[in-house]
């Protein structure tokens, strides 16, 4: 089932995630529809805070930029419970994009190589690192779960000058090809 992303400005956004258990309710079911969700939206990256459910959980699939990135063929995973445990090198930055922000894509800066453990959709702990465009996308999403967005990177001056997108976002003023729930009606 295609679940609606909800956009900038909804409070469940701003939510802190909150680890999830192997006993959550019906688990396999939301990662499925997260997976149909994302795969819909033709998104790369889906936290479970973006269709409205304040738990450690996202999903990559990131398939589609491997045209360009040859290293994220076949990189589609399941995060449960994923926590950063370093970051190392000097920040670079990147055009980045987000489902819950349509028609907003910003640079921005971000260290290239990350030290990670998580929980695959069974339950098994991994250990992995991950760098450049694969940490970036880990790093995109992990924001989700403390409730940081592509704003809150952003300059001062910088967020003024998308204000009045964010707002139009806000309020459900923009075109999207997939289902969207904003924090106001027009």
């Amino acid at each position: 089932m295609i679940l609606p992303v909800f956009g900038y400005g909804s409070v469940e956004l701003r939510e802190i995630s909150k680890d999830i258990s192997p006993d959550y309710p019906n688990l396999k079911e939301l990662i499925t529809n997260m997976r149909e969700t994302l795969t819909n939206a033709e998104g790369v990256g889906l936290a479970a805070s973006q269709v409205g459910l304040p738990v450690k959980l996202f999903i990559i699939d990131a398939e589609p930029l491997a045209n360009d990135h040859k290293e994220l063929t076949g990189f589609k995973k399941v995060f449960l419970n994923p926590y950063i445990i370093s970051e190392e090198g000097e920040p670079w930055f990147y055009n980045e994009g987000c489902l819950s922000l349509p028609g907003i894509r910003e640079e921005i800066s971000r260290k290239p190589k990350i030290s990670i453990k998580y929980f695959d959709e069974n339950f098994v702990l991994h250990k992995e690192v991950f760098d450049g465009i694969k940490a970036r996308i880990f790093q995109h999403e992990y924001d989700h779960l403390s409730g940081i967005l592509i704003p809150d990177h952003l300059s001062q001056i910088r967020r003024a000058l998308i204000k009045n997108k964010l707002n139009n976002i806000i309020i459900g003023k923009v075109k999207v090809s997939y289902n969207m729930k904003f924090a106001k009606k027009k």
